[in-house]
């Protein structure tokens, strides 16, 4: 193990995030360097426990105690190597993950725990520099031919895999370029698109055929790809985004997460059409529906676009700061936690409902809603919401954001030309195998859970991968993945 002592010698450090006067004022990096000499600290306070629930914690199932080891004995490439053998993408979730390694790390019972996915980016952007991360073509070809549809994190870790086993992989993407949330929803100051485009590039030079721009069931039938292919994954984003069917609604002003978000992005990259009208906050008083992820990116957006007045809010009750019987160790708990955008200014409302939206020659001027209180939980976790008497209040506001999640994959299309049978929440319903309805058609990531995280997403297109390959070649030497369903 690391230093036997480390964990009772060394507190929790992270790198600093830079001055909030600074970073607002552009769209790169927010964190600040952080000297090897102190990762290799940080990965000191591993304890190397008899049982790792970190592993546990991890859908990739990463070997974390392993690589933290060997990096705190200064063997980074080694550490590497352990890493890259069950995540595809580290420098992804290291920079974007929650962590829930973390939440179940033992010395996280009664201290901090061990900063996990800060040594985990710090060994793949290292890996980089140093020139340990290269093209890795597969040693033959199958004569198989896979397509995988959706080019996030999923369908490119799927393809990743696939392609190294031997099989010709096409990647087909309907916007212009590859990376989906990745790129286009994921905002530059926490995923500067280099990053992304590395990994791109060296898969490109495995051999992996991207086909971007191209709509799959529209561009290309469904039969034409089941007559291209051997066989097909599934492997596009829960891009239908909740909607609140509230009076008022149609005005303009009001506009899901989904439809902000990629733009900046794009105007970002100087993609976004020279000339175009572009939804900007600046100068406006913002009002973000949904206390979650994409709110916080859409919050840290309006303020580097200038907005005047920035308010989030959310439905459900202000989390507890710490670990409550409801959300033992070592489950992921639903605690309060505050981003870098949150540090950078606005309001956070809880407890607060929506109730309509009102306007002024068809433009939003004023949020209407209500203060709500909440039951506590049942015998099977559910609590009831009811309304505050009195508490009714009207907002101005000139910008609304719908940062509430999504609710399955869209269905027109590509899905309803396969068949594929879909699950009580509108998602393809799959086998264990990751095999839909249809015969050779599989399905990975948010197309067969839901919306969720980067981390599942990798996992989710490994473990298709290996399914997709033993299905082409009657066995797989592709790993298998930790990934519980």
């Amino acid at each position: 193990m690391a230093d036997p002592k480390g964990f009772m010698k060394y507190e929790r450090e992270l790198p600093s995030r830079r001055p909030v006067e600074e970073r607002t004022q552009d769209w790169i990096e927010l964190y600040q360097e952080f000297p090897a000499e102190k990762v290799k600290t940080q990965a000191a306070r591993c304890m190397n426990c008899g049982i790792p629930f970190c592993h546990q914690g991890c859908p990739l199932g990463n070997i974390i105690p392993d690589w933290n080891d060997l990096v705190y004995r200064n063997r980074w490439k080694e550490a590497l190597a352990e890493l890259h053998a069950t995540n595809n993408f580290p420098e992804f979730t290291g920079k974007l993950c929650p962590a829930p390694c973390e939440a179940s790390c033992v010395l996280g019972i009664n201290e901090e725990p061990v900063a996990i996915r800060r040594i985990e980016e710090t060994l793949a952007m290292r890996g980089w520099e140093e020139g340990w991360i290269h093209p890795e073509p597969p040693s033959r070809r199958t004569g198989r031919t896979v397509a995988v549809v959706g080019s996030g994190p999923a369908g490119m870790a799927c393809a990743q895999q696939l392609n190294r086993a031997g099989h010709t992989v096409t990647l087909f993407e309907r916007d212009e370029q590859p990376g989906g949330l990745l790129r286009f929803g994921i905002p530059d100051f926490k995923l500067e698109k280099w990053v992304l485009e590395r990994r791109v590039q060296q898969m490109k030079e495995e051999g992996v055929i991207f086909r971007c721009g191209v709509n799959v069931g529209v561009n290309i039938t469904a039969a034409e790809l089941r007559s291209q292919f051997d066989a097909v994954v599934l492997a596009g984003g829960s891009t239908r985004p909740r909607d609140l069917a509230l009076p008022g609604r149609e005005l303009e002003g009001i506009y899901f997460a989904m439809e902000f978000l990629p733009q900046q992005n794009r105007r970002v990259a100087n993609t976004w059409p020279a000339g175009k009208e572009q939804l900007t906050a600046k100068g406006k008083k913002v009002v973000i529906l949904g206390g979650g992820d994409t709110g916080a990116d859409c919050l840290g957006t309006v303020h580097r676009q200038g907005a005047a007045e920035v308010i989030q809010m959310e439905i459900m009750p202000k989390p507890p700061a710490q670990r409550d019987e409801t959300m033992p160790w070592p489950r992921y708990p639903m605690i309060l936690r505050t981003s870098a955008a949150h540090e950078e200014g606005g309001t956070r409302e809880w407890s607060v409902n929506t109730k309509s939206f009102s306007g002024r020659d068809g433009r939003l001027t004023h949020l209407n809603g209500v203060r709500v209180e909440w039951s506590e939980p049942d015998a099977e976790g559910r609590r009831k919401m009811q309304e505050v008497p009195g508490s009714e209040f009207t907002l101005e506001c000139d910008m609304v954001l719908l940062a509430l999640g999504f609710v399955h994959p869209q269905h027109e299309g590509l899905l309803a030309e396969l068949g594929v049978e879909l699950d009580a929440r509108g998602n393809v319903k799959t086998g264990e195998n990751h095999a839909s309805s249809a015969a050779g058609i599989f399905a990975c990531g948010d197309m067969r859970r839901g919306q969720s995280l980067i981390v599942w997403a990798i996992a989710e297109g490994r473990e298709c991968a290996r399914w997709v390959d033993l299905s082409l070649s009657g066995t797989s030497e592709l790993p298998l993945t930790k990934a519980v369903v």
